[in-house]
């Protein structure tokens, strides 16, 4: 994967910043070049940019797996308050409205999805995932799996399922 891209630029652009906080430049480089990368930082270190910028800097659909639907929504609404074509799915919608994120995802019409591990472990859904043109995928709040115990939202655990169906996608 090419990794010789210009990242100040969609950092001022999408994000308006003009740096990089600590490590996040290097942990984009890494999954620009197709690496698995875990990134622990602190609370406000800007590990969201981490993935949302990849995103940016090269072709395809980035699927964030996320705990909350109230944290989809906030960065949905972020994202696009910047001019970043992002969507969420969640129970929260109407199912014509899901059906209408759906097709704008099978058109390509989003960078950025922000799922439930719920909803992306569905068979219907992996099949849907295989189909599209996903080039990253990242687990959001990680260390939730571990701070709530394994008995809590147990389709995290199934989340290793994504490298077979997807090989290609750090």
């Amino acid at each position: 994967m090419n990794t010789d891209v210009q990242l100040l630029p969609l950092l001022k652009r999408y994000f308006g910043f003009t740096s990089f906080r600590p490590l996040q430049e290097q942990i984009i480089r890494d999954a620009l070049a197709g690496k698995d990368v875990f990134a622990l930082l602190p609370t406000g270190g800007g590990k969201s940019l981490c993935f949302q910028l990849p995103a940016l800097a090269r072709p395809g659909l980035t699927v964030v797996v996320s705990p909350l639907i109230a944290l989809m929504k906030d960065q949905v609404d972020a994202l696009r308050a910047g001019g970043v074509a992002a969507t969420f799915l969640n129970s929260s919608l109407a199912a014509h409205e899901s059906r209408a994120r759906l097709r704008g995802i099978h058109n390509g019409q989003f960078r950025l999805l922000y799922v439930a591990p719920e909803r992306l472990m569905l068979s219907g859904f992996l099949a849907d995932l295989q189909k599209w043109d996903v080039n990253l995928l990242a687990v959001d709040e990680a260390h939730c799996i571990s701070e709530w115990g394994h008995d809590f939202r147990p389709e995290y655990r199934q989340l290793a399922q994504l490298r077979d169906l997807i090989p290609n996608a750090p």
